[in-house]
């Protein structure tokens, strides 16, 4: 049989294909996106060249399947692409001086935005900007000072555009924040920060594209090739669509459509009829896809549900965001649609009550496809939390970057033992759970190697924590790879390198199972391929 000429052929020092039992390869075709044959030899494809194949001879390099990042947020990253870089600053001088800089350049009136990806804590005062520095800062501009998802520090005209006053009532699941006098602070935290949000001025589709073209190259260019987005707005599917008809996507997008401003049976049935409608369209494939529907049950790092309280307050047990049974039965109407649902839970509380509504939903739907009910971070996860988790078969997704930024200020919050106890990987893994990881950018920095380096050394901006829990190169690398595809239900066309695999690969200038550990963390790819495209060329 004679097979076509290959559109890609790399020669290569260590082709790992990731394949059970499978030693190293030294060469990959690649043809119409896939990957066409591998040979242990580096020119053992040779016969494989034709005057139209790219050749990348890199004798000294590695090749890897591309990575996922199973839970991130690319459109939030889209966003902030063109906000104030306050994630650069190193004290609040420094990040007051950014904003007005940005004020500068402003017309009047109009609103300036911050990246998302910083952690007051890392900042010289370890605080956030008051209402009076913001003011300080300009009182010609509404400013939104925004810390990952579900932080938001807003000025005084902004509290006036978004209708917030001294007397606005909490919404459920959401703190309008007071000092202790019942003064605003303009601090929105959780469900409270949609009422800024839906003030804020939608930018033009163009706009969009073009901070998803950004963001997503950025992504490519830690080697990651698919991210599983886990807070879409529904009516960002047309963006994404958008974005992918113009070959603005450098990465695969699985997205998981916000379920966080529903509360009812009829609206969450509402969101399931606008999800249906787009997919019935047609514009599903292997460049972007509904994965399903993300609920959160509790908090973040400050409000995180726990079983004993917060250090320092001994009435706060954190929050938790649903009543259980309505979460159950939001959780099941989404999987009676076919759609699998992803639910955020940080703290043991949470995530001993998320598994009490994921065994009602099991019950009800006894034929449930497995997999269908995944854990996003279970954070704090107790011997019998993890040990029901594996009998009931949820898999759960990690981040371990979220913890390398955020170690400070979970240690305010919950103290030392509790901080070191997160993301017990180990464990996990010896116990026989289904896990794969991610970086849950803004609120940990995303990259492939970046992640493994923190699972491999639990290192954090506090120093290394909770050392016991950490996991092999091996082991984390397949967390991104072999496992990520099988989370997403893909594992039989990516996670492994083999023939009829899709092409998404990276290459390496050091082997990643092999080199000095500390390399690990900023080490990034020559090249990101993802079906047979390459992506990214440093």
């Amino acid at each position: 049989m004679i097979r076509p000429p290959a559109d890609l052929l790399v020669r290569a020092g260590a082709v790992h294909t990731l394949a059970p039992g499978e030693p190293p390869r030294r060469a990959v075709a690649v043809t119409g996106g896939r990957i066409t044959a591998l040979s242990p030899d580096p020119h053992g494809l040779d016969a494989l060249a034709g005057p139209a194949t790219e050749l990348v001879d890199a004798p000294h390099s590695t090749v890897l399947p591309a990575f996922d990042d199973t839970h991130t947020h690319l459109v939030l990253a889209g966003h902030s692409v063109s906000g104030v870089p306050v994630h650069r600053a190193a004290d609040l001088a420094g990040f007051l001086a950014l904003i007005r800089e940005r004020a500068a350049r402003t017309p009047a009136g109009r609103w300036i935005r911050t990246t998302v990806n910083w952690q007051e804590v890392n900042l010289a005062e370890q605080r956030l900007p008051t209402i009076g520095e913001l003011d300080g800062a300009t009182a010609d501009h509404p400013v939104l000072v925004r810390r990952g998802a579900y932080n938001m520090v807003l000025n005084s005209a902004a509290l006036r555009l978004a209708g917030i006053t001294a007397a606005t009532p909490d919404p459920p699941g959401g703190v309008i924040e007071r000092d202790a006098a019942g003064r605003l602070t303009g601090r929105l935290i959780d469900k409270a920060t949609q009422l800024a949000e839906r003030v804020l001025p939608r930018p033009g589709l163009d706009e969009r594209i073009d901070g998803l073209r950004a963001a997503s190259a950025d992504y490519a260019a830690t080697g990651i090739g698919t991210v599983r987005d886990c807070l879409v707005p529904v009516e960002d599917l047309d963006v994404l669509r958008a974005a992918r008809d113009r070959g603005a996507l450098a990465v695969r997008v699985r997205a998981l459509v916000s379920g966080f401003a529903v509360r009812t049976p009829a609206e969450v049935d509402g969101l399931l009829d606008r999800i249906e409608a787009w997919r019935a369209a047609g514009d599903e494939d292997e460049r972007l896809s509904v994965w399903g529907v993300k609920f959160g049950i509790d908090g973040g790092f400050e409000a995180g549900a726990l079983e004993e309280p917060y250090q320092g307050r001994p009435c706060y047990h954190g929050r938790l965001l649903w009543e259980p049974g309505e979460l159950a039965e939001a959780v099941d109407r989404v999987a009676g649609r076919g759609l699998r649902v992803g639910v955020h839970a940080w703290g043991d509380r949470g995530l001993r009550v998320l598994l009490d509504v994921y065994a009602e939903v099991l019950a009800r739907r006894p034929g449930l496809p497995a997999g269908t009910l995944v854990v996003e971070h279970a954070g704090l996860a107790r011997p019998a939390q993890r040990a029901r988790a594996v009998a009931l078969g949820i898999p759960v997704t990690v981040q371990h970057p979220l913890l390398h930024d955020g170690a400070r200020t979970q240690q305010r919050a919950w103290g030392a033992e509790r901080t070191g106890a997160l993301f017990p990987l180990r464990e996990w893994l010896d116990e026989g759970a289904q896990l794969s990881a991610g970086s849950d950018f803004p609120v940990g920095p995303y990259g492939a190697m970046l992640s493994v380096w923190g699972m491999t050394t639990r290192a954090t901006v506090a120093g290394v924590i909770g050392a016991e829990h950490a996991i092999d190169r091996a082991e984390a690398i397949a967390l991104h790879t072999v496992n990520a595809a099988r989370l997403t239900g893909e594992s039989g066309t990516r996670g492994t390198l083999r023939p009829g695999a899709l092409a998404d690969l990276t290459l390496w200038p050091a082997d990643p199972l092999s080199c000095p550990v500390e390399e690990l963390r900023e080490l990034l790819p020559e090249r990101t391929v993802i079906g047979g495209r390459t992506v990214h060329r440093r």
